[in-house]
């Protein structure tokens, strides 16, 4: 799962990137207006975690950049604000949830879980795909009972197919779902090969359809 943090405070950005990170989320990181501008602009992201103030701009025209594009990244506003009229223009222009700063790195944390499973999965702390199972709380994955065992990768892929299930998922984006920055520095996407096939074997020996499949020259598909 990959999160965008915009927040100019370097030391409470690098407690959440090390927060967040032991919870095998892959994070990026936007210290200021523009740069926030330019990678909601261009990337998706699972959740973003948004401050109102920010060098060079505000919080607000960003999320009112994301209402105008029409993206369906899923925003936490972090501010030290914690004015009704602030709360309720941002919830307005789309936010999701609201934290007011100081807060606890856990309750970030389970807010960001809460807030993806509601908009990817409706809510459900389980994910049932015929014999497979997730468990969205635990990060396990089951077949038929059973466990499977998946490297922090696989299950973002996984978890990434389902969200996304027949649609098409071109190699470069699943390379930048990864990666986040690092995608534009490999030279192929031959690794995202490695990591399908790895998942799809791991399946398969576990007993579980193939419902991955690959559309020459353009990607993967979880169809179902």
């Amino acid at each position: 799962m990959k999160i965008l943090i915009i927040e100019d405070e370097t030391a409470l950005v690098q407690d959440i990137i090390k927060y967040l990170t032991s919870e095998q989320y892959l994070c990026e990181w936007a210290s200021d207006y523009q740069t926030a501008m330019e990678k909601v602009s261009t990337h998706e992201y699972d959740c973003i975690l948004l401050d109102l103030m920010l060098p060079g701009g505000d919080g607000l025209s960003i999320l009112n950049q994301l209402k105008k594009q029409n993206k369906q990244d899923g925003v936490i506003i972090l501010s030290a604000k914690n004015s009704i009229e602030d709360k309720v223009k941002g919830l307005k222009l789309g936010a999701d949830d609201y934290l007011a700063k100081p807060f606890h790195q856990a309750e970030l944390a389970a807010r960001i879980e809460s807030l993806i499973r509601r908009k990817q999965f409706d809510s459900n702390n389980i994910i049932t795909q015929n014999e497979l199972s997730i468990d969205i709380h635990s990060k396990t994955v089951t077949v038929n009972e059973h466990p499977v065992s998946l490297t922090k990768k696989e299950y973002d892929l996984l978890l990434f197919f389902i969200g996304n299930k027949n649609r098409v998922l071109s190699k470069g984006a699943l390379a930048e779902h990864l990666s986040g920055d690092f995608a534009d520095m490999f030279d192929n996407h031959d690794f995202v090969y490695a990591h399908v096939k790895n998942l799809k074997r791991k399946l398969k020996e576990s007993a579980y359809g193939d419902y991955i499949k690959t559309i020459y020259g353009t990607g993967y598909k979880w169809e179902q």
